[in-house]
């Protein structure tokens, strides 16, 4: 390799090029255009700007770096190589094969330095919102003065398709709301997307755009220029009150003779010989594939090493910090370890039976205040329907661009970015977020709830609203095939509480569950606490379903459900025993727990010798049938509801006790 024409810092940025280019060669797979046109930019955060540690890739003042443009991947890889942390070239080789640290988009647990997964275009930017956020809470909360613990900065390379995605401009607004200066995002103005190039849909002024969000806005005209990078960079960390966005004109596939600036260059290999060409025009030897100077890499791996001491530094202020704020230092290093206070569940309210019942949703709302207190990193709220869904801390200040330790959050009617922005929260160990909405709302969200199942982080969602049972709304407001839908994903946890009790048993578990989100399901209208004397504690709602309540012989048939319909089905259970008919009630609050069970509990709740089994649910009747097996039925949804009060439809619909009689009796005597 001939290095007397190049500079170093040349040198290393066509290195990141060729690495990227050998990967997606190799793979046969991979989008080689973005990291041969961004390889300046990341050279300028890599080498110079960010502060990080390979060597302790969770350092907790480290800066956080997102590549919003995922499937730029190997670029990010090739730098995680080059500077030192644990990622080898055999693992650049093994780019998107199976059981690889390096899959064809970032994912959130594979490999240090990934701070989150993304791929979904517009994820990682509005994941970089809850990034900043939490900085900025996590300083309110513990820094003091002198000991400024957290100030670390969150950077992204951002792509055209990014910026054309809805929820980032969800989330550009809210950051911009906020004034989190703390956020820089890079913005790879390369002009092409798979069609070709991005004027065929898209020719807005992009930084005029996010001036009118509140941004701090700069442009640099060549992509290349790493020292008018740099000085955008250093002006973007001075803007304290505005996120700041770095419009860099590139060039995709840049060094390629034949693909460059063309859509060629963006999802598929570059091809052997052309290959050959970019490793010639850079003064590479073109037979050589994952060649890497050692000139190359020490200098980055010089980069890298710069956050050995920086970490040092930090150390020893966290040491002096520990000494003048035992007790802050002492709740954050737990907290930072996953660990809950230990008596936050005595905190738990146990709900007496009262008149006219009380809506889950508020039941939600009395659970949440009541261990605020004991947990400090629990911060979240709503897509403007906190007064609906009952999630205001009552007794802590709202997070704001004038008040970094508010509690409560207001996210705006912007639910795909408040589901981005949690994830982003969520990855901060100290804190544990929610967000809440309508049931039917969680349409908005499934990009995020999907990505938080598949990182295995701590977001919980509350969604409210969640039948036919919220009435006069309609069909529009009425959410059918949702329940359905979220229990299909993988690694998620959906709870439907049937009562007050077994929402504030859903909240424990979902604080508790620690690997994967939690959805919390919730009503409008009021539910009757169910008696804690007179049937099974509430506190069986962490095996998923139990036996609420039961025949004195065995029973001729199985009731089964969630939510508003459990007491139906008590209620049911009562019709039927005065005909002599013994039926099992069980409250099935959580598929996804129960099937965690072991097979002696399984058949201790539904016993293989009772086949007669009827489950209902005012929801779609798509995967009862996995639990009331051949000879079983159910009553639910088969359409989209209709708008009356909530008694009047459940009524049409066949929610009620002499329609539950009649298909039970119907069962047993098929």
């Amino acid at each position: 390799m001939d290095t007397n024409s190049n500079d170093i810092e040349q040198l290393g940025i066509n290195t990141a090029r060729v690495l990227s280019i050998d990967g997606v060669q190799k793979a046969n797979s991979g989008h080689p255009g973005l990291p041969m046109g961004a390889a300046p930019m990341a050279h300028a955060l890599w080498a110079h700007q960010m502060r990080y540690n390979p060597k302790n890739p969770s350092w907790a003042n480290r800066d956080r770096f997102i590549l919003s443009a995922g499937h730029g991947c190997m670029l990010q890889y090739s730098y995680l190589y080059l500077t030192g942390y644990n990622c080898s070239l055999d693992d650049l080789k093994n780019f998107r094969q199976l059981n690889s640290k390096t899959p064809g988009h970032p994912e959130y647990g594979l490999l240090d330095g990934i701070e989150i997964t993304t791929g979904p275009l517009g994820q990682g930017f509005a994941n970089g919102v809850g990034f900043a956020i939490a900085e900025q809470h996590l300083a309110a909360r513990f820094n003091r003065p002198g000991y400024p613990l957290f100030n670390y900065s969150i950077y992204a390379i951002c792509s055209d398709g990014d910026m054309m995605e809805g929820v980032s401009s969800e989330a550009a607004s809210l950051a911009g709301h906020l004034k989190l200066g703390n956020l820089i995002y890079l913005y790879d103005d390369n002009h092409i997307s798979i069609e070709g190039d991005t004027a065929l849909t898209f020719d807005e002024d992009v930084a005029k755009r996010f001036e009118a969000y509140g941004w701090h806005v700069q442009v640099v005209p060549d992509g290349n220029d790493v020292k008018a990078i740099l000085t955008a960079l250093e002006n973007a960390k001075a803007e304290t009150t505005r996120p700041s966005l770095i419009k860099v004109r590139t060039h995709i596939g840049f060094g390629s003779p034949n693909k460059v600036d063309t859509a060629s260059a963006h999802g598929s290999p570059l091809g052997a010989d052309e290959i050959k060409l970019v490793k010639q025009g850079f003064g590479f030897d073109p037979e050589k594939s994952f060649d890497v100077a050692a000139e190359a890499l020490d200098y980055y791996r010089k980069a890298g090493q710069k956050g050995v001491e920086l970490e040092y530094l930090w150390n020893e202020l966290f040491a002096s910090y520990k000494l003048q704020y035992p007790e802050l230092a002492a709740e954050f290093e737990q907290e930072s370890k996953g660990i809950l206070p230990e008596t936050w569940k005595d905190k738990l309210p146990v709900f007496e039976t009262v008149k006219g019942g009380i809506a889950t949703r508020k039941a939600s709302g009395k659970v949440l205040n009541a261990i605020a207190a004991s947990l400090p990193g629990l911060i979240g709220g709503s897509a403007d329907l906190s007064p609906s869904t009952d999630t205001t801390l009552d007794k802590y200040d709202s997070f704001s661009a004038n008040n970094r330790g508010g509690r409560n959050f207001h996210f705006g009617i912007r639910e795909h970015a408040m589901g981005s922005v949690l994830n982003g929260m969520a990855i901060s160990k100290s804190i544990i977020p929610y967000g809440a909405t309508f049931l039917i709302f969680s349409e908005y969200m499934r990009p995020p709830i999907r990505l938080a199942a598949i990182m295995k982080i701590r977001a919980i969602f509350i969604f409210t609203h969640d039948s036919i049972g919220l009435g006069e709304d309609g069909t529009t407001h009425q959410p059918i095939e949702q329940l359905i839908s979220l229990r299909s994903i993988p690694n998620l946890i959906v709870i439907r509480p049937a009562d007050a009790n077994e929402t504030a048993q859903a909240w424990r578990v979902a604080i508790e569950h620690k690997t994967g989100p939690v959805v919390i399901v919730l009503t409008r209208q009021n539910l009757p606490v169910i008696d804690q004397q007179q049937f099974t504690k509430a506190t069986e709602l962490e095996k998923g379903a139990y036996i609420l309540a039961d025949s004195e012989k065995e029973p001729d048939v199985i009731l089964m459900g969630s939510g508003s319909e459990v007491t139906l089905l008590l209620q049911a259970r009562d019709a039927l025993a005065a005909e002599s008919i013994a039926a099992r009630v069980v409250s099935m609050p959580s598929w996804e727990l129960f099937d965690k069970q072991d097979a002696a509990y399984k058949e201790k709740v539904f016993p293989k010798a009772t086949r007669k089994r009827l489950a209902v649910e005012a929801g779609s009747t798509l995967g009862w049938q996995k639990y009331t097996t051949d000879e079983g039925d159910t009553i639910g949804m088969t359409g989209f509801g209709e708008s009356a009060p909530a008694e009047e439809l459940f009524k049409l619909f066949g929610f009620t006790v002499e329609n539950v009689v009649s298909r039970a009796k119907a069962l047993i005597n098929r």
